[in-house]
């Protein structure tokens, strides 16, 4: 086992869209990787999407 800890951060139009944004980038399963959400993501005017994206930082376990 190394000591090498890879995490990145993804913004997303909503946190679930951040997840497998990151998945797709480490090509890995939900549960290999550790979640933390920066921020939720912030809705528009009348509830449009993309006012404030959605952050995320991943780590593998």
């Amino acid at each position: 086992m190394n000591n090498f800890s890879k995490s990145i951060d993804v913004e997303g139009a909503t946190v679930e869209d951040a997840i497998k944004k990151a998945l797709d980038i480490l090509n890995v399963s939900r549960e290999e990787v550790n979640i933390k959400i920066v921020c939720e993501e912030q809705k528009g005017l009348f509830g449009m999407e993309g006012a404030k994206p959605a952050k995320i930082k991943v780590s593998l376990k």
